[in-house]
């Protein structure tokens, strides 16, 4: 889920290709005319599974029971020969393979027919309202009793218009306000989570402390971006409503405040996951906080290949861990079964241990730090003394999450988001930086843009 390969690039011109692209309405009439007979079988020799990065492969080969590796790209469970085809989402490069290799799902050698598939809560819907995907309780025969403890959102995200769970995730990602101890300590003169969570309890409280930043010499946030998602998943409406654009007033507030605190001098408009803006990650950045989940502090937060820098706070255990303002989650992987494999049973076998399976579970929280997928399960460690993340200190961060978890509300997700996300954020960019002269300008640009990716929007 991650990097840029995370980012939030969106549906883009392949709205036209064969997956019916990524129009609302439109998208569940065309699927429906296009149905195909699910096509499901044994016996394969080889499983092929397409991702966008190692996050998966790391799982699959740390924790999949009977997994044998043997190279980067290849596998075996029992004698099926697992291939694992890495193509990373930048200039949605995943997609645009993977879409090409559905298409031809069909006529495709037996061992070259892909079985699995990750998708990410931004574009899922793309594949899910599609039969491209299977229907993890009817078609493979995964039960609903091993579902049970799944968190409800992330379902939702991969159920379609017709109520049809089409994927699963081992993880879930309710985040929070990760911040530096060292710079807490010369600024707010405490690193205690409670403490530090009082003084960002909500945005005017954030505004406040920001100066106090701000005056010490510190950037609250390494770019106005790091907060986005924060307002973008708290929104009660959502982008395209009647087929126009509609702006939600959660978003015209992170507008506003991200104007202030860059004028201000309180943060940037760096590009996630740029050189700039990772500088923060580093001890010798200024960089206050960073705003992420599970997933993030432990992938991402001055790593490389899974080992932390020299010179970076993580290495010393330098974060800590609160709510802030508001709760809210971000990203997430979907593992979706192919139409047309020919490994049904491993297909299956393969989502209830990774996704439903506690021991397994269990096994990835304690020794990858994610969150795991399961309510039960997350419940009974939020009160573990002895369960702690390194990066955040030792810090148990489970009982953050998990008051977060409970209030992820799927209901104002659509097909465009992706779409309307990064070019809103882009647009805002120059708003921010002076280039466009005010708001009203910066808006019809993203509107413009919008409309070219997605003809059926009206205005």
């Amino acid at each position: 889920m991650r990097k840029k390969l995370l980012s939030v690039l969106l549906c883009t011109a392949m709205a036209a290709t064969m997956l019916t692209g990524c129009g609302g309405s439109d998208t569940k009439k065309d699927s429906s005319k296009e149905a195909k007979k699910v096509t499901v079988s044994d016996g394969g020799k080889v499983l092929n599974i397409r991702v966008w990065n190692e996050e998966f492969k790391s799982r699959m080969t740390d924790h999949y029971p009977g997994y044998e590796k043997v190279s980067d790209t290849e596998g075996k469970i029992g004698d099926v020969t697992v291939k694992w085809t890495i193509t990373p989402s930048d200039d949605n490069a995943y997609q645009n393979a993977l879409d090409e290799a559905l298409k031809k799902q069909d006529s495709a050698a037996a061992d070259d027919k892909i079985d699995l598939f990750l998708v990410e809560a931004d574009y899922a819907l793309k594949y899910v309202d599609t039969d491209y995907t299977l229907d993890v309780v009817n078609d493979l025969g995964v039960s609903k009793d091993a579902l049970a403890n799944q968190y409800k959102y992330t379902q939702d995200i991969v159920t379609n218009s017709k109520g049809a769970l089409k994927g699963a995730s081992w993880q879930a990602c309710p985040a929070g306000m990760i911040y530096r101890r060292d710079i807490a300590k010369k600024v707010f003169k405490t690193d205690d989570p409670e403490k530090i969570q009082e003084l960002f309890k909500d945005w005017d409280s954030f505004k406040a402390a920001s100066k106090k930043l701000k005056d010490a010499g510190y950037l609250t946030t390494a770019s106005v971006n790091d907060t986005y998602r924060v307002f973008s998943n708290n929104v009660t409406s959502k982008w395209v409503e009647n087929k126009k654009i509609n702006v939600d007033e959660n978003i015209k507030t992170w507008v506003d405040m991200s104007k202030e605190m860059v004028d201000n001098g309180e943060t940037t408009t760096h590009e996630l996951w740029g050189s700039d803006w990772s500088e923060g990650f580093m001890k010798s950045g200024n960089v206050f906080a960073y705003f992420g989940p599970a997933w993030f502090i432990d992938f991402s937060m001055g790593y490389k290949n899974g080992v932390a820098l020299d010179g970076s706070v993580v290495k010393d255990g330098g974060w800590a861990l609160t709510t802030g303002p508001q709760s809210f989650y971000w990203g997430g992987t979907w593992i979706c079964g192919a139409n047309g494999t020919d490994n049904k049973s491993l297909v299956k076998d393969i989502i209830e241990k990774m996704t439903t399976d506690e021991s397994v579970l269990k096994d990835i929280v304690s020794k990858d730090n994610d969150y795991a997928n399961n309510s039960k399960l997350m419940d009974s460690l939020k009160d573990d003394k002895s369960f702690g993340d390194k990066a955040l200190g030792g810090q148990n961060p489970i009982p953050i999450f998990s008051a977060g978890v409970g209030s992820i509300d799927m209901s104002n997700i659509s097909s465009y988001d992706q779409t309307c996300a990064e070019e809103f954020q882009a647009a805002m960019k120059d708003y921010f930086d002076g280039n466009t002269k005010d708001y009203d300008t910066a808006l019809q640009t993203f509107i413009d843009k919008v409309k070219t990716k997605h003809p059926e929007i009206e205005g």
